[in-house]
Parts: structure tokens; C-alpha cells; sequence
């Protein structure tokens, strides 16, 4: 099964383990809340509350040492940073925390591998993000941070930020997503007004089957420090394609190394216009990130998701799948497939939102729809095939 193949990869798309770890622990002062909140300790004031966040950029650092390595391209360590950003701020936006966040930064590398030339397009990479959302009135604080060289434990380089922010508990977005609901996606690829290259929209999740299922062999043998030496040799780098081969998209040759290396796509320029203006008409706003189309389980309250008209799959995806051969209920659990963030409003409002979206040159339309049920459920409809989670 593919699943188990993911699985012996050393990764888990739901992450069950850690859930199961963690079910103890207390869920903060709004459990359905898409990030932890926390009450005012630093400001000792009811009124606020204070939001802390920490993510990697997963093991797309991997995938980017073996093409730095191959072409000599440096800028590609500039996405990853945007990766390990974006993992964060994202999230918290889902929360409405949209302004004056606090970043610090914790890099691990071998240093006998990963030079200060990489440390530094990282750094430059985390300054070039904060100044472009600083045009859009978002305000991030660079704290400083760690970078330690710690080869005994790290076999290339992992790259993290924990952020920080404080807001007013009335300016929060906490799901209570409701029946009648529609569900507005907005797309992971293509480009935006603020982005300058295509994106495939791959984001920071699924790297470790993606770069595994769809690239050459050859790369098993020149870098074995990038993948995990436990994991069966049949599943290292198994697929036909080399990082250089191109792939046509919108009339364009594109490099496939770097479309599977597209940074990670920040939503905050959406989001501030989003919530500055409709934030009332919102019931949920969900990042698919780990976990994908099922994402939203965690979040929902006796309510069965319906998504029946997702956004067309880009070519990245039908890459993967056509490489791998893994089945679409899978994909749609380990990959965003060209649907990255879920909006879900009132019926009146939301074109509203896809007009946002539009001015930003950001695909969205409505995917789907809430029902009352007994359980909570997602069922996706994807060209006449049926899937749920549970």
C-alpha cells in the first residue's frame, strides 16, 4: 500500500503519533482555535492574548542541498527560509494574527557540509521576506536567533523559526464552523501579483515523498547524507526524473527542481484584506498543511465537510502521482493539491472573497459546502472518484 510507503519513509502526513503524545496537554484558551492560544502573561491584560508558533521547513532543506550541490545555485537556500516563515505566520493568520510578530530563528547544520555562504542567503532570504511584507503594512521584528553546527545529529542542515505575537481577544478567529457554510479555496500555484516566478504550490508538506517518488536513482548514490539511511534502499530516490529535466507550463519550460522548490506561498497579503474587511462572515479559516484535505477534522464539531469542486490539480501534483502511483485519497492527504487555504463563510460573501483573491491574481473559487452530521467528516469528489476521512 502506498500509505505504507509513506510511512516507511520515517514521515506521517496526519501525524497521529504526535497528536496521540500531546492529546494531554492543555489546548489553550480556545481549543478549536487553528493555533494555541494563550492568556496575556505579558501583559497581564483580559482583554489580550498572547500567540507563540514554532515550525521547520520540513525536509525540503534536503531537496535543496542535492540541487545546490548539482547547479551551484545558491538563491534556492532563499526559498527555504520563506518555507520555514511561512509555516508559521500562516498558521497564526488563521487565528487573525495579521501584524506585529516577533521571529527568532534556530538553524542546525554540518558544518562540514553547509558553508556560512548558505547560512547567509538564509539570513538574507529571512530579511528580503520581513521588508516585502513590511509594503503591505505587516509589520515582523527580527529577535535574532541560533545557529549551531551540530553534525553528530543533523546530516545536512534543518532550518526553524519560533514567532511570537500579542493581540486583542476580539480580533481573534476562533472555527466555529457551522451547516450551510460554503468552503472558499484559494490556489497554491501559479503566480501572484507578489510573487516573481511561477509556483508549483507544493509548499513545506509531502517533501519526503515528493522528492523521493519522482527523482532519479542517481541521486541514492552521489548524496547519501541527504535522506535517512534506515529507510529501504527501493524507496530512496525512485523515481525517472533529474532535478534540470523541464516541464511545460502556461507555454513555459520550467526546471523541475526548482518547481518542486517553490517557496512556500505566504497568504498574509489575502488574509490582511480578507480580515481587515469580512472578518464577521468568517466562521474557519484552515491551512492545509500536515494532513492535507483532512486538515479540518481537527476543527470541525459534529459537521461533515462536502468538497465537491476542488481547484483544477496543478502539474506538480499530477506529477508526483503519475510518478508515484499513489492513490488520489492519499494525495489529497499528504499534499495540498493546488488548494492550500480553506475559507469558510456565509454563502453571500463569498465571492467577495474570490474577488480579493482575483486582485492578487490568486485562482479561488467555492470547493465545497458544511452539513449537520452525527460525526465529524470530510468528503472530497475529485472526477467522478469519492474519498472521506474520519
Amino acid at each position: 500500500m502506498q500509505t505504507d510507503r509513506y510511512a516507511q519513509r520515517g514521515v506521517s502526513a496526519s501525524k497521529d503519533e504526535v497528536h496521540e503524545a500531546v492529546k494531554n496537554l492543555d489546548k489553550g484558551l480556545f481549543p478549536l482555535a487553528f493555533c494555541k492560544i494563550l492568556p496575556d502573561f505579558t501583559g497581564q491584560d483580559d482583554d489580550y492574548c498572547n500567540i507563540i508558533h514554532a515550525d521547520t521547513a520540513g525536509t525540503k532543506p534536503s531537496l535543496a542541498y542535492i540541487y545546490w550541490k548539482e547547479t551551484g545555485d545558491l538563491s534556492v537556500w532563499r526559498g527555504i527560509a520563506q518555507d520555514a516563515l511561512v509555516m508559521n505566520f500562516d498558521d497564526m493568520a488563521c487565528v487573525g494574527m495579521l501584524d506585529d510578530f516577533v521571529l527568532s530563528s534556530t538553524i542546525g547544520r554540518n558544518k562540514n557540509l553547509i558553508p556560512s555562504s548558505v547560512v547567509k542567503e538564509l539570513i538574507d532570504g529571512t530579511q528580503a521576506f520581513i521588508e516585502q511584507m513590511r509594503t503591505y503594512g505587516i509589520n515582523i521584528h527580527h529577535g535574532g536567533g541560533e545557529t549551531a553546527d551540530v553534525g553528530d545529529i543533523v546530516r545536512t542542515i534543518d532550518v526553524g523559526f519560533t514567532i511570537y505575537g500579542r493581540m486583542k481577544k476580539e480580533d481573534l478567529i476562533v472555527n466555529n464552523i457551522q451547516a450551510r457554510d460554503v468552503i472558499v479555496g484559494f490556489g497554491s500555484a501559479g503566480k501572484t501579483s507578489y510573487e516573481t516566478d511561477y509556483n508549483g504550490g507544493m509548499g513545506s508538506n509531502g517533501l519526503t515523498s515528493a522528492r523521493h517518488d519522482v527523482f532519479h536513482h542517481v541521486y541514492r548514490h552521489k548524496y547519501p547524507e541527504s535522506y535517512d539511511p534506515a529507510v529501504p534502499q527501493d524507496l530512496i530516490y525512485s523515481g525517472t526524473k533529474s532535478l534540470t529535466d523541464k516541464i511545460s507550463i502556461a507555454g513555459e519550460q520550467v526546471n523541475l527542481g526548482k518547481l518542486v522548490l517553490s517557496p512556500t506561498r505566504t497568504y498574509l497579503p489575502l488574509l490582511q484584506q480578507i480580515v481587515k474587511n469580512h472578518k464577521k462572515a468568517i466562521t474557519g479559516i484552515i491551512h492545509n498543511t500536515g494532513g492535507a484535505h483532512s486538515k479540518v477534522l481537527r476543527f470541525l464539531n459534529n459537521k461533515k465537510v462536502v468538497k465537491n469542486n476542488l481547484l483544477e490539480i496543478p502539474p506538480l501534483f499530477k506529477l508526483i502521482q503519475e510518478e508515484s502511483n499513489t492513490s488520489m485519497r492519499e494525495m489529497h492527504k499528504v499534499f495540498n493539491m493546488g488548494t492550500r487555504l480553506e475559507i469558510y463563510t456565509k454563502p453571500e460573501v463569498a465571492q467577495t472573497l474570490i474577488d480579493i483573491a482575483s486582485s492578487l491574481n490568486i485562482e479561488a473559487q467555492i470547493i465545497g459546502y458544511v452539513e449537520e452530521s452525527d460525526t465529524n467528516e470530510v468528503m472530497v469528489t475529485r472526477n467522478g472518484e469519492s474519498f472521506s476521512y474520519t
